[in-house]
């Protein structure tokens, strides 16, 4: 029964936020009471927040759209079941008007998980959908599962919600905006995407964030890995997108994306009191840190978000990301230990070597903050 009745409430206020022109709130928390017989201090309240959130996001979307036009779409595939970053993305990209997210893509993980938490994308389509129903965004994109594993062999591609999804989207006619795929974790979906229709490259711009340092460009961290993860999670997905196929691919290396690093401390301050939605995620870092057995240091790496720097975050004029820089190389030939080898055939790529963090985490901060004023 009280689950009936919250379900009421909510229904209300969300009546409430649509029809302030033609009700007042106090006649709408008169005909709530009658409904539900319920006291009337837990009615106007329970009402009242969520009506107040609607309002406040409803107020940010006209804020932020003023001035800004859609310039582009964007597919996000993500293994939001993770490392939180993705979510701290997935945010951040759902709060920019100029890049309208089409399609989010929950995608698997090593069989072993991260931390302890599964790396399915059963998993990463959840953690997405809760991320959405605590924005209360109207017109969330819908959330596709991607595949279960990895690719078998470099011609036969796994078909799922997500893969599919891409190429729907890909293939469409009734729009001129240039269409990124950003992906933060492995390549399964977009390589199979690719598979089952190659002519998804020439109408796509993949941004990845993966792959090893290049030679002569930088050097590997202390200790580590020689298979890069995300490349791990799918080499022969890497292979096909690299080796086979001729899709442009803006890359964020290792030790691109290890740039994005900010302190416990900061996110605290800047993000987990803005509101339900900085709660959330400052939550999902704090989880990750007790599975970790607080064994990772005081900053952290938000990799995923030079997604959001690279798309929604161009400049006006001559679009671009233009505080960033890369530079170009010839695509090369990823082997099955992981690394590159020369390909002078390749196609030329766009390697990321140095990011505007600042831009990237204030402009973060700053809608997070807009998002959730009262």
């Amino acid at each position: 029964m009280a689950e009936f009745k919250i379900l009421y409430i909510k229904r209300y206020s969300i009546f409430c936020n649509l029809a302030v022109n033609l009700f007042t709130l106090n006649k709408m928390i008169k005909k709530l009471l009658t409904l539900l017989h319920i006291g009337k201090a837990t009615a106007f309240a329970t009402a009242l927040l969520f009506g107040l959130q609607l309002c406040a996001q409803s107020k940010y979307t006209e804020t932020v759209s003023k001035f800004t036009t859609t310039r582009m779409r964007v597919i996000i595939d993500n293994d939001f079941g993770g490392d939180p970053d993705g979510l701290f993305q997935l945010a951040h990209q759902l709060l920019s008007p100029s890049a309208k997210v089409e399609a989010i893509i929950g995608s698997h993980l090593h069989k072993g998980g991260f931390y302890g938490a599964p790396g399915n994308p059963d998993f990463a389509c959840e953690q997405a959908k809760a991320l959405l129903k605590t924005m209360a965004l109207p017109n969330s994109p819908i959330v596709y599962k991607g595949a279960d594993t990895g690719l078998t062999d470099l011609k036969t591609p796994i078909r799922s919600e997500g893969a599919e999804a891409i190429v729907r989207e890909a293939m469409r006619t009734d729009t001129k905006l240039p269409l990124y795929v950003l992906c933060g974790a492995g390549l399964t979906n977009i390589a199979s995407a690719y598979l089952i229709e190659p002519k998804i490259a020439e109408k796509i711009i993949l941004v990845w964030i993966g792959g090893p340092e290049y030679a002569g460009m930088a050097v590997p961290p202390p200790n580590y890995q020689a298979f890069e993860y995300n490349l791990s999670i799918d080499l022969k997905a890497g292979q096909v997108v690299f080796n086979t196929s001729d899709m442009p691919i803006w890359q964020i290396p290792r030790d691109a994306y290890r740039q994005a690093l900010v302190s416990y401390a900061e996110l605290l301050h800047e993000v987990g009191d803005k509101g339900r939605t900085g709660k959330f995620l400052v939550e999902r870092i704090e989880d990750l840190l007790k599975r970790a057995n607080n064994n990772l240091g005081e900053a952290y790496v938000l990799g995923d978000s030079p997604l959001v720097l690279l798309t929604a975050l161009q400049s006006g004029w001559e679009a671009d990301p233009s505080s960033s820089s890369y530079v170009t190389v010839q695509a090369p030939k990823i082997n099955d230990a992981g690394q590159y080898m020369t390909n002078h055939k390749g196609r030329n790529i766009r390697v990321y070597n140095k990011l505007d963090i600042r831009l990237m985490m204030q402009d973060f901060y700053a809608k997070l903050a807009l998002f959730n004023k009262k």
